[in-house]
């Protein structure tokens, strides 16, 4: 379709998208003119409050291609709607964390709302060209926000790791996606031909490479930790749900479309990162002292507990792994975002508050502030009750069906070891206060209102979709991929 055949309804389609460009432009303009942290923060969120109400009517034009770069439906629609909660909250905790810290906050919203158009039209893709751009707007604009803090050397010394090794990964991909090109002349993802070529094979490989680093898979993992303890806590947030959550969407609809994401060699392939992933992820972890690093190598197992799903999609259809992978990512997204948004909410104004020690006694000195962490925990770990159980059970269903049985092996011993080290954070926080121990760090800051509700909204989704999850699953399976 040429952009001449863009009618009403793909205009329509495209409303939520359009809006965050919008908005982006507006904060853009208007902290040119009048620079106030209170105005950006209402602004941006404005915008994204906006983006959520332009998906009904999105919704209501049905699955819709739009240029041949795009596709708007019920799948791309729910992530964008997951990215935009994220976005939220993560608005929410930043406001309280750059008025002590940044001399000039205004931008970071700019960056945030960039990085949250390039993971919605990653979403959406169905061609390499939107897939390119959408990775590489959300990249380009993470670069700045892990660097925001540029009063601090470790904050710089992130995003300086992040920005080489993301341009060696945007390499990698574009190579791939050239070759593919070159034998196939097609740049859309259902255009690959289905001969095991090894000019295609190749691309394939390297479009993983790239993937893999985006995705922090093992072993193209070795910058995570570094950039998760780095990065600002609310950006750290980001990077840890919006920005993996998008390219894991794009890439279960390029395994749908692609018949190049058949290849007989890709099951083994993904089988064996998602295998070492599960188990060096979980490995790492239990060594960790640093919540930050803790929680950066515990994404690493779990990002390879979701690629399960895409390695299933194969023997149980797209349908099956596309509810799984939405529920697994949304009870995921919950619970790192309440996570890294106590660590926000523990933090004085001079240091962030990642080692664990800084947690010692915190039951009996905030204990709202403890549950919180406790119950995003024991949801990561996956106990009964909480939004991660679910989705651990999801995945253990997918494998099953799909007699993954080796993988499935390493996921559950992998679900073992992460309850040690989940389980030693919060006895940490259980234990008494004395002894040398300290309650936390002594000067945290004092959360706003909005910090505060954006906190017990993360608290009580985790526990609701634990308890009752069927709403997410019933509209899950309706707006499946097919």
């Amino acid at each position: 379709m040429s952009a001449a055949a863009i009618g009403s309804a793909e205009l329509t389609a495209l409303l939520p998208i359009v809006t965050l460009g919008t908005t982006a432009v507006v904060v853009l303009l208007w902290i040119a003119f009048r620079r106030n942290h209170a105005e950006a923060v209402w602004l941006t969120l404005g915008g994204l409050s906006a983006t959520l109400l332009a998906l009904a009517p999105a919704a209501g034009t049905g699955p819709r291609d739009v240029t041949g770069l795009l596709r708007i439906d019920g799948y791309a629609l729910f992530f964008i709607a997951l990215f935009c909660l994220a976005a939220i909250i993560v608005v929410l905790l930043a406001r309280d964390y750059l008025r002590e810290r940044a001399e000039q906050p205004e931008e970071f919203y700019l960056l945030l709302l960039t990085s949250l158009l390039g993971a919605s039209v990653l979403a959406a893709s169905t061609h390499f060209a939107s897939f390119f751009l959408g990775l590489e707007t959300l990249s380009i604009s993470l670069f700045p926000l892990i660097a925001y803090a540029t009063r601090d050397a470790r904050a710089l010394e992130a995003a300086t790791k992040y920005l080489v090794l993301s341009g060696v990964a945007s390499g990698f991909l574009l190579f791939g996606m050239a070759l593919v090109y070159a034998e196939t002349g097609s740049l859309a993802f259902g255009g690959t031909a289905p001969a095991a070529t090894a000019v295609l094979q190749a691309g394939a490989v390297l479009i993983l490479v790239g993937v893999g680093f985006k995705l922090s898979f093992f072993p193209f993992h070795l910058w995570t930790a570094d950039v998760y303890q780095g990065a600002p806590a609310p950006v750290t947030a980001l990077l840890a749900t919006v920005s993996k959550g998008a390219v894991f969407a794009v890439l279960l609809r390029y395994g749908v479309d692609a018949p190049l994401a058949r290849l007989p060699m890709s099951e083994t392939v993904l089988g064996t990162l998602a295998g070492a992933s599960m188990l060096i992820g979980n490995l790492a972890a239990l060594a960790q002292h640093n919540l930050k690093r803790l929680l950066a190598y515990s994404s690493i197992a779990h990002m390879g507990y979701l690629l399960l799903a895409v390695i299933a999609m194969q023997r149980i259809g797209p349908a099956l792994a596309a509810e799984t992978l939405g529920f697994y990512l949304a009870a995921y997204t919950l619970t790192t975002l309440a996570a890294f948004g106590v660590m926000t909410a523990m933090s004085p104004a001079d240091r962030e508050a990642e080692e664990i020690g800084d947690y010692a006694g915190l039951f009996w000195t905030r204990p709202a502030i403890a549950l919180l962490l406790t119950l995003s925990l024991l949801s990561l770990a996956g106990i009964p009750l909480t939004a991660g159980f679910i989705g651990k059970f999801y995945l253990f269903i997918a494998a099953s069906h799909a007699a993954l049985w080796p993988l499935l092996g390493l996921f559950v011993v992998g679900s073992g070891l992460g309850l040690y080290y989940y389980l030693r954070v919060i006895f940490r926080m259980a234990a008494s206060v004395g002894e040398g121990t300290a309650p936390g760090p002594s000067g945290a800051l004092q959360v706003s209102l909005g910090t505060e509700a954006a906190l017990a909204f993360l608290g009580l989704s985790i526990a609701v979709l634990g308890l009752l999850p069927a709403s997410l699953i019933d509209f899950l399976a309706a707006e499946a991929l097919r």
